[in-house]
This record gives structure tokens, sequence and C-alpha cells, in this order.
């Protein structure tokens, strides 16, 4: 006679633990096929290897002050640059997402509480790097009622009291299911420029962005947009996933009808093997016809390169929107089209 099974039950999330690589995207709706070999960089994908004292000292002040980068967190091919450069773009909320996108290298699991000392360190560590123009993002915070949008807020108004003259662009998650909450929220602390990304074209979605809907982001653009329109919007996405040239120009189309401002298109490095595949090293001729295509679309400003990432050399884009003018950075570093060298995401004050 056989032994009646009982059901094994599952061990249960602990608060803080974080799952990273085949463990984080096994319960994805389209499974990703781990990678047997990363395929070779061509020549026009370089990572600039900057000043290894300043990102010493970037990453002590960091800790020091229990504070989180994008940078870090999400493996940037351009970190060194920047943090040779004394800049960073801050991750707020914690270090764990509560989505599992295949794309990402930050851990998913279940976030710890906020932290409610977080904004006013965020805000004594801009001060100390002298910084002027600074980029607040974050995790997904799901578990939140607002999705966090509170705390954007709070950071944003406890970096003005600390730096009055500081300029801050805020790069949101989607707040699935609390945007209209989210919106309301962010009004007691606006940002200089509303950023948020859409990431892929709307065929990829399940694949890329599983939990996330592409009307739902064009639909967040557009809300923030009508409620301030005196504010810049921005927004990034990702090509060499499997899209087509036409789809991203069908996705930048829908950008501008959105009343999205300012854009930037980057390449998609693979983080791991367990992440999704790079489909394709998009050349850098590619990257100059989605710029010429947003000059053409009305855009203030496009940041189009193999290493351009969201708020990589943001004070730049800010600037030069101001003119309406139009930026190719293709392969490193990158020329806008008066023929200047970029400058870093985050000037020191005086700098």
């Amino acid at each position: 006679m056989n032994t009646p099974q009982i059901p094994q039950r599952s061990t249960p999330v602990r608060a803080g633990d974080k799952k990273r690589g085949a463990e984080k995207v096994d319960r994805i709706p389209v499974k990703v096929i781990p990678t047997t070999e990363l395929p070779r960089k061509p020549d026009w994908i370089r990572v600039k290897v900057s000043n290894p004292g300043e990102v010493q000292r970037i990453r002590s002040i960091l800790r020091a002050q229990k504070l989180h980068t994008v940078c870090e967190e999400a493996a940037c091919p351009n970190l060194p640059e920047c943090f040779g450069q004394g800049t960073a773009t801050f991750m707020i909320m914690g270090d764990i997402c509560t989505r599992r996108c295949p794309f990402c290298d930050v851990a998913h699991g279940r976030p710890l509480p906020l932290d409610t000392e977080e904004p006013q360190r965020l805000a004594e560590t801009v001060a100390a790097l002298k910084l002027r123009y600074v980029v607040v993002t974050s995790v997904d915070r799901d578990d939140l009622l607002d999705g966090g949008a509170g705390h954007f807020a709070a950071c944003t108004e406890a970096l003005r009291a600390s730096v009055p003259d500081i300029l801050v662009e805020v790069l949101v998650p989607d707040f699935r299911g609390r945007q209209a909450k989210a919106l309301e929220a962010l009004e007691q602390g606006l940002p200089d420029v509303f950023n948020h990304n859409i990431e892929t074209v709307s065929r990829l979605y399940t694949a890329v962005r599983p939990g996330s809907d592409y009307q739902l982001s064009l639909q967040l653009l557009r809300d923030f947009k009508q409620r301030h329109p005196e504010i810049p919007t921005k927004c990034g996405l990702m090509v060499g996933l499997g899209e087509t040239e036409e789809e991203v120009c069908e996705l930048l189309r829908d950008l501008r009808a959105h009343q999205v401002d300012l854009v930037t298109i980057g390449q998609y490095l693979q983080p791991s093997r367990n992440h999704l595949a790079v489909a394709r090293f998009v050349h850098p001729d590619e990257f100059e016809r989605y710029a010429q295509l947003g000059k053409t679309l009305g855009f203030s400003h496009i940041a189009s390169g193999a290493m351009v990432r969201s708020s990589y050399h943001a004070d730049q884009q800010f600037k030069l929107a101001k003119t309406v003018s139009i930026t190719s950075l293709n392969a490193t570093g990158g020329h806008d089209d008066r023929g200047n060298s970029s400058s870093p995401t985050m000037a020191k004050r005086g700098g």
C-alpha cells in the first residue's frame, strides 16, 4: 500500500533575503534559457576605466551612509567612468525589488520596511559630494500603498533643504495599480525632471518586463505631464533584445504622442548567463537613425548610443534640452551636435 505523501511546504520568504540569477527568474512567464557562452562585444562597445581612487572613495561614502546606487546594483557598465568622476545615481528604498525582470541585475525578494532616515542621509551625502544635479531612482516596491512615491517626494524635499540650488531628476517605477495615488504623493516634492523607463517595445513586454504593462508606462508619463506641463518628462529604452528597427521607431512615435520630452536609447548588455541573451549588437549607424528620427518627431533631446543609460550624462541632457538639440552618443563618450564632448552625469559644484 502506498504511503500518502505529505505536501512539502515552501520555505517562507524572509524580508531581506535576495534572489539573483536563475533563482530570480525561475517563475517568470517566458523562461530564460541560460547562455552557454557570452557573446564577444564589438569594437564600438568599450568601458572607460577612470580614477580607481575616486571609485573607492565614492563607495566608502555610500557604505558609511547605508546608501545604494543603481550603478552598483544593476551592474552598470559605466560605473568606472561615473564613479571615477565623482558621480552616482542613487537608488532609494533598499536594494531588493518586488519584480523579476530578466534583463536586470537587481536582486528580487521581499524588501525591508522603508528607512525613514534615508532622505536625510541622501541629502547629507549629496551635499558632502558637492553635487548640483542628482538622479534618484528606486527598486519596484509593489508592497507599498503608493509604490514608494511618497518616499521619492521626501527625498526630493530633503535634497532641496540641504542643497537649495540642486536639480533633481527622479527615475520612477510604473507604480502598477497605484498610479493615481502615486502621482498625488509626488506633489509633496516635485522633481526638475520626471523619468520613467519603458525599456522595450510592446511585443517583447511579457518576456522582458513580466508584471509590467506597456500602455501603463505610457499613461504614467502622459498623466504626469498633464499635471505639470512645465516639468520635462523623460523615458529610456534598450535595444538588442530582439526588437526590429521599425518597432523602435513606433515606440518613439508613441512616446512623442504621450508628450515625452527627453529620450535615452542604449544597447542591452547581458549581466550574466542566467539573464536574457543579447539578440544582437546594434550598429552605431542605427543609433544615429534613431537620433535623427527623434529630431524629426520633435523631442527636446535624444541620447542614442551603445553605452547610453537612462541616467548617464543626465545633467548634460537636461541642459541641451533647453536648446532643443539632439545627441547621438555613438561608441563610448560621444559628442553633441555642436561637437562638444559630453559631461559627467552629476557635475560637481564649481567644477
